[in-house]
């Protein structure tokens, strides 16, 4: 009787992680009649969100970072706000504020774009760091507290944010606390030949963005969020997590190593990948892929390091070279 139990277990495991496969499937195709040759930035995308996570995309203008945003956005039929991030933007204007109401003698609450499913923070990096700030509880704690009133946001709630590394005037770069809390930070790169030959293409007649429509709703993401946690992690696998981590905090290239949260943060990736990809439990490949988009924006170079045109990146890679990688015995029930 206890092994029909625990087939019929493993046997509901392995259909839940077919949905979560079959949820990712259907967004990623959807997001690739508009944006071309960019699987593995959707897969990542798609990992912070089932995760709970949040999204930052640095690269250089023109390569689709607000296109990626939207197209996430339009995939599913969530509500989906977008802040022009400039230097004279304020807190109130992202959160809301309390205006007096001449007819009803009364102060009122009007909310402001931070409540939504998907919030879209163009070039965040040209906003104060009082404005930035003002999303810290939002992305940790789905909430925000407004006129010493705390009002919770609606789930899923995701914040894509953009910035650009190349045009450094008028900007204000963010701090690493407000790193930290992002679950991944990536790049999309420029398209080769044959892809932006594709995209003109998809241009010829009108834009393939127009022609989206959303294929999951927020209940499905909901779902895969729980499912997720339940994604097998081997004791092999945390430990390798965790030899990453502390070896960044000991690296000569760093001012400051991963944190406690880099941790939590591989491991969540981790299963969520796993997941995707329709297993029930992570490989030590799933955690060499996530390593570099988890883990590099976390981590501080030292300035004679910086001089010696080492990045994060880079040390990243070392320490995945570094550190044996673990063998699993058998696949988990």
């Amino acid at each position: 009787m206890e092994n029909s139990g625990e087939i019929r277990q493993t046997g509901e495991q392995a259909d839940l992680m077919k949905q979560v496969q079959q949820t990712a499937k259907a967004i990623i195709e959807n997001v690739e009649k508009a944006i071309v040759g960019k699987r593995q930035q959707i897969v990542f995308s798609l990992v912070s969100w089932f995760t709970n996570g949040h999204i930052l995309l640095e690269d250089v203008p023109g390569v689709a970072k607000t296109m990626l945003a939207r197209a996430l956005a339009m995939s599913v039929g969530c509500s989906f706000k977008r802040i022009q991030c400039t230097p004279d933007l304020l807190p109130s204007d992202i959160t809301g504020a309390s205006i007096f109401n001449q007819k009803t003698a009364e102060f009122e609450f009007r909310a402001g774009p931070v409540f939504t499913n998907i919030l879209l923070a163009d070039e965040i990096n040209r906003t104060t760091p009082r404005t930035q700030a003002s999303m810290l509880e939002a992305m940790a704690e789905g909430r925000v507290s407004v006129d010493g009133v705390t009002r919770l946001l609606e789930k899923p709630f995701l914040v894509i944010a953009t910035q650009n590394p190349i045009d450094h005037e008028g900007t204000f770069p963010l701090p690493e606390a407000q790193l930290d809390r992002f679950m991944m930070k990536f790049s999309l790169g420029y398209p080769s030949m044959k892809e932006e030959l594709q995209m003109l293409e998809l241009l010829s007649k009108r834009h393939p963005i127009d022609t989206l429509g959303p294929v999951v709703d927020a209940k499905s993401i909901l779902e895969c969020q729980k499912v997720v946690q339940e994604v097998h992690v081997d004791e092999k696998i945390r430990q390798y997590i965790l030899q990453l981590v502390h070896l960044s905090r000991e690296s000569d290239h760093l001012a400051l190593g991963a944190s406690p949260r880099a941790s939590m943060a591989l491991f969540r990736s981790g299963q969520a990948l796993a997941a995707i990809r329709g297993r029930k439990y992570v490989l030590p490949d799933d955690i060499k892929l996530i390593a570099h988009p988890v883990l590099a924006h976390r981590m501080i170079l030292k300035p004679e390091s910086r001089l010696r045109r080492i990045t994060s990146e880079m040390v990243v890679s070392e320490l995945l070279n570094e550190i044996a990688v673990p063998v699993l015995e058998s696949e988990p029930r």
